[in-house]
């Protein structure tokens, strides 16, 4: 299988890392490839929103399979707006990596892929509206994913307690999921495998407020945790404060009856007892 992924982010990346060899060639995106030292040995090619060049339009016609975690904009799906004929014209699996922001707020309730989006957030509205997109486009041969809160080597409560931006935001009754970036590797590659399109929750199997994520990293670390700050008078930026208008549960049962996929780190003591095993902790001086 040709491998093409529109984005190589964070979770792009470790699936590479992880399954790359599955693949014949493996190939993607970046915004400037001359600036991605870090991304050497991969077939790199530019996108920032407009058409690309010949090249990188072959290569995308070329593959069995494309990734793409490109979020899109104001104005829709960058890549399908500039490749949607391209996309439309090839029988290839698609595996779109959304997010399950688009539930919204349920207050802590349940929640799973029958759930109706119905986010008030205009980036979670844009969203299934890029979901529909490539569903349109692809018909189904598209998987979508939608990720909880991504952590793993680099992105983790150890790394923002060493580094001393940690905190511990209190607000009542707020809970979400989280997923950690191997987990996520390992949805990637058995929607790949899977038969056929769908929708599945890639996340946890324990939802919990931020805080108990912070106090249990302390403790792996023999340190004092911060100070609690109450939401409602906490300084943050509208960004930040957006991630918490949303309290739910999220089920992954969808996930691992359809898809076959077990957690390897099923709820965010285990993700974090490893990466405390790994030394993770002391990436950061």
């Amino acid at each position: 299988m040709r491998l093409f992924i529109l984005g190589l982010g964070y979770s792009a990346r470790r699936f590479v890392r992880r399954f790359g060899d599955r693949f014949s060639h493996v190939a993607g995106t970046v915004r400037d490839p001359a600036r991605r030292d870090d991304l050497a040995g991969l077939e790199l090619h530019a996108f920032s929103g407009g058409r690309p060049d010949d090249a990188t339009v072959d290569r995308i016609s070329d593959a069995d399979v494309l990734l793409t975690s490109i979020p899109p904009g104001s104005t829709g799906d960058p890549a399908l707006a500039a490749l949607g004929d391209v996309l439309a014209a090839a029988h290839r699996k698609i595996v779109y990596l959304s997010t399950i922001g688009v539930y919204g707020d349920h207050a802590g309730g349940w929640v799973d892929e029958s759930t109706p989006p119905q986010s008030t957030l205009d980036r979670a509205r844009m969203r299934v509206a890029a979901e529909q997109a490539w569903m349109d486009t692809a018909g189904g041969n598209v998987a979508i994913l939608r990720l909880a809160g991504i952590y793993g080597p680099g992105r983790n409560a150890l790394v923002t307690l060493r580094s001393g931006t940690a905190r511990r935001i209190i607000k009542p009754g707020q809970v979400f999921n989280r997923i950690h970036v191997d987990d996520i590797a390992s949805a990637i590659m058995a929607a790949i495998d899977q038969r056929g399109g769908g929708t599945w929750n890639v996340c946890d199997d324990e939802p919990a407020p931020s805080q108990d994520v912070i106090t249990y990293a302390a403790q792996l670390m023999g340190t004092a945790p911060p100070d609690e700050e109450a939401f409602a008078t906490a300084e943050m930026s509208a960004m930040a404060r957006s991630f918490y208008s949303s309290s739910a549960r999220v089920s992954n049962a969808r996930l691992k009856r359809e898809l076959g996929v077990t957690l390897a780190h099923p709820t965010y003591r285990h993700g974090l007892d490893a990466l405390w095993r790994d030394g993770e902790a002391k990436l950061v001086p």
